[in-house]
């Protein structure tokens, strides 16, 4: 049994992953600022908190065996509305915590690094990182790279649920489309040929599961299948035949179109995914018909929509201050005042 740590626990990746580490025996502390989420039911040890304020956090990192960083601004949508915030978080915190815990750290990286690139694509291949979250998790992984013990994963596109706890994220492609086509029967596909490689959410647990059973270090591209969204959209006919796909030529502004191997994390870890895109598209789809979410166009659900009344100026006639004020009354400080910014990117 371990002491760990799960920084950013309370989001999407961390509910399945605080469920195994908890049926693993080990001494699970989640440290979240509660950035989508009002309250934490969940029976973990939790504490509320930024990542940013390292007097709060530093006691729990020495307390801690190891560490699980899953704190991040994520998304290519989100990083842009602060780009000097989006830094701080994504890549300045992980050069704190690399300085102060030497022992096992677990981060998430992105496999969105490698860009738009042909061919099967591996953790040597060339990278290209399109976006300022790209970017951030690059210097952060240049940064891990000197951690004596630290193991970084690549995860591919995320999708479906996590646990009866955490929020569904809307603004992934699979669960997007599923939910398009479960509520209007309509999906809209710009290209389609771009290709990603998928991960279900759960899955991300399963690899951070082996990776605290082995000594390993570096590296390694998390990823369970490869597809193209056009695909994706006929995988989401198949269990909505009433759905339409619209296929139009019009680039998509999300210029990414990669395929990634994953060889390394079957050899070297004995990473298998257990969950594929027909699991994920199941039960997102069952969570729409059977009602189980009130309003999925609510913002909550997209890390994008979310964030953007905190980090993008917001003309309110009752003037911006009272609005700011408003906004950490009811959010309960999601964001410290010191992260908001005034001005407009």
């Amino acid at each position: 049994m371990a002491k760990i740590l799960v920084v950013g626990g309370a989001g999407y990746v961390g509910g399945h992953l605080t469920d195994c580490l908890e049926e693993a025996g080990h001494e699970v502390t989640v440290y979240d600022l509660l950035l989508y989420e009002d309250i934490y039911l969940k029976p973990v040890r939790f504490v509320f908190g930024d990542i940013l304020d390292h007097e709060q956090l530093l006691p729990y990192v020495q307390d801690a065996d190891i560490v699980i960083w899953l704190a991040a601004l994520v998304g290519d949508g989100a990083c842009s509305l602060d780009p000097e915030l989006s830094h701080r978080i994504n890549a300045e915190s992980v050069r704190w915590i690399s300085s102060v815990h030497r022992g096992r750290l677990v981060f998430m990286s992105t496999c969105s690094v490698y860009g738009a690139q042909d061919g099967m694509l591996t953790e040597e291949s060339p990278l290209n990182p399109l976006s300022l979250y790209a970017e951030t998790k690059l210097e952060s992984e240049k940064i891990l790279a000197e951690h004596p013990n630290a193991v970084v994963f690549r995860l591919g596109t995320l999708y479906g649920l996590g646990d009866k706890f955490s929020r569904l994220r809307v603004d992934l492609v699979v669960n997007t489309l599923t939910i398009r086509a479960a509520i209007g029967g309509h999906m809209s596909v710009f290209g389609g040929q771009q290709y990603r490689p998928l991960l279900h959410v759960r899955d991300v647990a399963t690899a951070i599961m082996l990776a605290l059973d082995s000594s390993v270090t570096g590296t390694f591209d998390i990823t369970g299948e490869n597809v193209t969204v056009l695909e994706m959209a006929t995988a989401v006919q198949d269990q909505i035949p009433e759905a339409l796909i619209d296929i139009t030529d019009i680039p998509f502004q999300d210029a990414r179109n990669y395929r990634v191997s994953g060889e390394k994390a079957r050899t070297q870890l004995k990473f298998k995914p257990t969950l594929f895109m027909r699991d994920g598209i199941a039960e997102v789809k069952a969570l729409v018909e059977e009602g189980r979410i009130r309003d999925l166009t609510a913002p909550r659900f997209s890390n994008y929509a979310a964030l953007r009344p905190y980090l993008r100026d917001y003309q309110s006639p009752l003037g911006e201050e009272v609005y700011v004020a408003h906004q950490l009354t009811r959010h309960r400080r999601r964001i410290l005042p010191s992260q908001l910014s005034h001005n407009p990117v």
